[in-house]
């Protein structure tokens, strides 16, 4: 082993020393001390914009000084959290200033959800009483008014969760396109009436909303995540208060005029703050009748059982993942390279659906870690509103230390970083994708979903190992398998389909099209997100009954009542 005196390195010229021991067997805790000593130095500063510049200037300042509960649009009178850009000034430990939101309390909340209670009126609210048409036309309005605010929303996004400009766009873009496509599922679903006689007995089926939504998402897809629970329970007839993330919270504000001027009173209303405040005292009501919630299983559980009626609470759950990328043997590995880092990369792996473990056969995996490692270090790091940027600052000021932590412990355990040319190099917000080999299940990266830029790399032999890895997975959501082999693909798939929700083969992990069943197996989901599927989940099938020789009644009552119409 090259030995290096740690005080010559530090005192001496820093990045000569760096590159240095990227070309020997160091001592991986030396390597790690330089890295510190780049920390400190702001390796990526030149990222970063400066203060005043013309970015500066054209930054969103959003100060959401206004709730919307009830029906109206009020002046917050509490407490305020600042919204800070993952995005910092040059030199600095400053981040930039992008906007602030209510600190809402318990006793907001409470009104928030009583609000919605108050609108659904046990079915005989001025929106759950609506005919489904009815419904339609509100929401064309709605999305009408969405479609003219999309640049204005993507622009937030971008500039709170430091996601690029592209993928911003395209997730408003998405939310939109969404929207459509639940309004004409929602037409198909009450083209015909649901008319059926068996045994004597006729029968009128339709689904009709169940009450009130509580809906909660995460800030890496604040927007469309938000969406997609809160679109198909507002079309079916519930009403709803929303729970914004507090990463991805300013992007909303721009909706809250649509949703006073368009929907009844009380149909929606916005809670934002911290969640012990929040969510802790709505559930605590017992007046929620549906939870969509998407983020982690820990945090799930704790909200839900502060409900007094459990059995009453009908649950939309996605959870976290922790996703495989299975290798075989017989890869193409250079053309499968680009989709194995998209899928592993995206939007710097804070996805649920990225790939979070690779499995790679032993017989291949020194060239698969070269060639992955290579097309890692030449990814694209900057700023979000830069073209063809791939890495960008992380929204959660403490995820760079987790990641840290994860690298400290895979190394303990025997791993190392391979990807040497910049792997693991952290600048505030920054951290360059890293790459660890000989990954084991014992170590914590692989356990955990990371949700970042780091991706562990195991070799298997056999292709009972990669089905024993994921069949003693706590998580079910995807899984994607990589290869020409129809005989070992055959049995991954026959496998994988009674562990995870979607099996992918030569594709990344992915949620849409949207039009597809959404959900997972064990703590990954409970419930399905589709576009046809949630209309299942946020309604409820009712039955209105009557002897066969009683048809003539049927059809009088039928030409009287709202719902049988």
């Amino acid at each position: 082993m090259l030995k290096i005196p740690t005080n010559s390195l530090l005192k001496n010229n820093i990045v000569n020393n760096f590159n240095l021991l990227n070309k020997a067997p160091v001592n991986l805790y030396f390597q790690k001390c330089l890295k510190h000593q780049f920390n400190e130095n702001f390796k990526y500063d030149n990222l970063f914009i400066k203060k005043n510049s013309e970015e500066d200037k054209n930054r969103p300042l959003i100060n959401m000084k206004n709730v919307l509960l009830d029906g109206t649009l009020k002046t917050y009178k509490g407490k305020f959290i600042n919204v800070y850009s993952p995005i910092y000034y040059q030199g600095t430990e400053e981040r930039v200033l992008i906007g602030s939101y209510p600190n809402m309390t318990p006793e907001d909340s409470i009104k928030a959800i009583h609000a919605a209670k108050k609108a659904f009126n046990n079915g005989k609210g001025k929106w759950p009483s609506m005919t489904p048409y009815e419904r339609i036309n509100v929401m064309n309005k709605f999305l009408e008014g969405l479609q003219n605010n999309k640049n204005e929303i993507a622009k937030s996004i971008m500039w709170e969760i430091g996601k690029s400009w592209d993928d911003s766009l395209k997730e408003v873009v998405r939310t939109i396109e969404y929207i459509k496509d639940t309004i004409k599922a929602v037409e198909e679903l009450y083209k015909k009436k649901n008319i059926r006689s068996v045994n004597g007995v006729n029968a009128f089926i339709k689904d009709s909303p169940i009450g009130v939504i509580l809906c909660s998402s995460p800030f890496n897809y604040p927007f469309n995540e938000t969406y997609t629970t809160l679109i198909p329970a507002l079309i079916m007839g519930n009403t709803a208060v929303m729970k914004l993330p507090n990463y991805g919270v300013v992007c909303h504000y721009l909706t809250y005029q649509l949703f006073k001027d368009i929907f009844p009173a009380g149909v929606i209303n916005i809670v934002t703050g911290e969640g012990p405040n929040t969510l802790k005292p709505i559930m605590e009501t017992g007046l929620v009748d549906i939870f969509g919630f998407i983020g982690t299983s820990k945090a799930a559980s704790a909200i839900i059982k502060y409900h007094p009626k459990p059995n009453a609470l009908k649950l939309c759950l996605g959870l976290e993942a922790n996703n495989v990328g299975v290798i075989l043997e017989d890869v193409n590995i250079k053309k499968i390279i680009p989709e194995v880092v998209s899928g592993c990369l995206s939007y710097n792996g804070q996805r649920c659906t990225a790939l979070k473990v690779l499995l790679v056969h032993e017989n291949i995996c020194e060239e698969f870690i070269k060639e992955f490692s290579d097309a890692v270090d030449n990814l694209k790091l900057g700023m979000p509103w830069e073209k063809s940027v791939k890495i960008t600052p992380l929204p959660e000021k403490n995820k760079p230390k987790y990641i840290e932590d994860l690298v400290e412990d895979a190394l303990k355990y025997g791993g190392s970083i391979c990807n040497k040319k910049r792997g693991g190099i952290i600048d505030r917000s920054i951290v360059s994708p890293i790459v660890i080999r000989d990954a084991k299940s014992c170590m914590r990266v692989v356990q955990e979903e990371q949700f970042g830029p780091i991706i562990p790399v195991m070799k298997w032999s056999s292709i009972s190992e990669v089905q024993e890895f994921v069949m003693s997975s706590h998580y079910g959501q995807q899984a994607a398998i990589f290869g020409e082999n129809p005989d070992l693909i055959a049995k991954a798939v026959d496998c994988f389909v009674f562990n995870v929700g979607r099996v992918n083969i030569n594709s990344q992990c992915q949620r849409g099209p949207d039009v597809l069943p959404f959900t997972g197996r064990k703590d990954s989901a409970q419930g399905t997100l589709s576009v046809t599927d949630a209309l299942k989940v946020f309604s409820i099938p009712s039955v209105v009954a009557i002897k066969s020789k009683e048809a003539e009644l049927f059809n009088k009552v039928s030409q009287k009542s709202k719902f049988l119409s």
